[in-house]
């Protein structure tokens, strides 16, 4: 399975650019897309920017893969709070 991660943009040089996810930055092509600028959004699968997405959409994929990632790990969603253990009193 391949997953594509939504990033913004925050430098381009010589078609490439310095994106951001969570404040993991790695560097990607920007050939695909038409008329890329620093803020855009962006879909990225290994090491190409695919195409553009709004800001609504990144923060709505970016909170689903954490809560995908939250629930393989057995953890509660990054939202709430941790679940107090049952009470062992008897």
């Amino acid at each position: 399975m391949c997953l594509a991660i939504p990033s913004k943009i925050v430098k381009i040089e010589t078609g490439m650019g310095t994106i951001d996810v969570d404040g993991v930055q790695r560097t990607c092509s920007l050939l695909l897309l038409e008329s890329p600028k620093v803020g855009d959004w962006v879909i990225v699968h290994a090491g190409f920017a695919l195409h553009k997405i709004d800001e609504t959409a990144a923060m709505e994929t970016l909170r689903f893969l954490k809560e995908a990632a939250a629930f393989a790990e057995g953890q509660p969603p990054p939202d709430e709070p941790p679940s107090e253990p049952p009470d062992q009193t008897d």
